[in-house]
């Protein structure tokens, strides 16, 4: 049987066209990188075949298509860097053994559910209705058990600083546990934080994406860290929240706001992120939120030129003509994307980066949509009942006001409170009569 350096929680197209191709590139080269096994952690029977497929020995298919630097690019590469592929719970053993005793490193890219807490977390017996972390935490008491070899665990999750995120989630589930299990949790585990950039916009069948040229896999450094292959899109780097912030509250958001728009519109008859981004109703619309709502919050921390330039980029990325990255692929498990991409940058709310925060004003305007977003679908469609979408529930826009709110300057922050229930309880922070102008947008303070 093969040995796996890397152990993959998540069987995702976005890692079939991400780490797994960077690694399958290494190992042609000749590096001492891999192999991997994948392990399907949802227990779903249906992806049988997506599972064969990854394993095959003649590889699976990932197609580059778009711009880059001004060229053209339409071709295709061959994975194989997956060499064995195993489901849970038939394969409990296996991953189990592979865990414990081969694996060097631990990756995932887990659903948006998958860190949902669930009652069967609070059992040491394994259960599939486990989390991602609690499954992750009984694999490790395996090796524990085994003996405990060092091993380094590589989420890549978009969460802020997911690293330290999944260690804490981990080290609370290991209270039930030996006590012993958490001191080695702290001391022969690596908990790496790193961030994974590309647009993987369709599959393929029954294996394989179709993904945009640009990528990245930002990796925070820090003492004994185990690069899992040397590629030009792995970059380690000193302070990985300058990259995070950058693609957590402006690609990332700008998808979350594309597709809170599409959903309030009812799901409209376009289908693609490009289609949005090239009609006049949702395109100028998003610059529009990046240039009065986002990009204030970097110049606040002195990075304003970066965050038009990152911007700027991201709207070309979403413009690739050659992507056909649906909507409704993006719209899956849509609350937990906000608490993560939204309401991350606003203190109270979910788990902030280290530094980054939104000025005050930002926040008050932020924070209220996203609990419009909380509830069933019926509570939902009472709560946004027209005003604006995701960020701008506070804010009258002369191109579509919306069926509440005060008219005022396009861009300025209007009180809503007397008609919006969800906003009702925010009404002292911006103390402004319905019925009067808009009250001027604070100025902001640089951090």
């Amino acid at each position: 049987m093969s040995t796996s350096a890397i152990v993959q929680f998540g069987t995702s197209r976005f890692l079939q066209a991400h780490a797994d191709l960077f690694v399958s590139e290494a190992i042609a080269e000749g590096q001492d990188a891999g192999p991997i096994t994948v392990v399907q952690t949802s227990g779903d029977a249906s992806r049988a075949h997506r599972l064969k497929a990854l394993a095959d020995p003649s590889g699976y298919e990932v197609r580059i298509k778009g711009i880059d630097n001004g060229t053209l690019v339409d071709t295709s590469k061959t994975v194989s860097s997956i060499k064995r592929a195993l489901s849970l719970p038939e394969d409990l053993a296996e991953v189990a053994k592979a865990v414990a005793g081969e694996a060097r490193i631990i990756l995932s890219n887990t659903a948006d559910a998958g860190y949902r807490p669930s009652e069967a977390d609070k059992s040491t017996d394994f259960s599939i209705d486990m989390s991602y972390p609690a499954k992750l935490t009984w694999f490790l008491f395996q090796r524990f058990c085994m003996g405990g070899a060092p091993v380094q665990v590589m989420p890549a999750e978009l969460i802020p600083e997911n690293g330290n995120v999944l260690r804490d989630l981990v080290l609370s589930i290991a209270a039930l546990y030996p006590p012993e299990f958490a001191d080695w949790l702290r001391s022969n585990v690596t908990w790496v934080n790193s961030l994974v950039d590309r647009i993987v916009s369709e599959p393929l069948e029954p294996a394989g994406a179709v993904a945009e040229p640009y990528a990245l896999w930002a990796i925070e450094k820090q003492p004994g860290l185990l690069l899992p292959c040397v590629h030009p899109c792995v970059q380690v780097v000193e302070d990985l929240e300058q990259v995070e912030t950058l693609k957590l509250f402006i690609l990332n958001l700008g998808h979350t706001y594309l597709v809170s728009r599409w959903l309030a519109a009812g799901g409209s008859s376009l289908q693609f992120v490009r289609e949005l981004i090239d009609s006049p109703d949702y395109g100028p619309d998003l610059t529009d939120l990046y240039r009065r709502e986002v990009i204030p919050a970097f110049e606040a921390h002195g990075r304003k030129n970066e965050a038009e330039a990152y911007a700027a980029t991201t709207i070309d990325r979403f413009k690739n003509p050659f992507l056909d990255h649906k909507l409704a692929d993006i719209a899956q498990n849509h609350g937990e994307k906000i608490d993560r991409r939204i309401s991350s940058s606003c203190p109270g709310h979910g788990k902030p980066t280290r530094h980054f925060r939104c000025p005050g004003w930002m926040q008050w305007r932020l924070v209220p949509r996203q609990r419009a977003h909380e509830g069933t679908q019926t509570d939902r469609q009472h709560r946004c009942s027209g005003n604006g979408y995701l960020l701008r529930s506070l804010r009258h826009r002369k191109h579509g006001s919306g069926s509440a709110g005060t008219r005022g300057e396009r861009g300025s922050p209007v009180c809503l409170g007397r008609r919006n229930p969800v906003l009702r309880h925010r009404t002292s922070l911006w103390p402004w009569p319905v019925g009067r102008a808009a009250r001027p947008v604070p100025e902001i303070q640089a951090a």
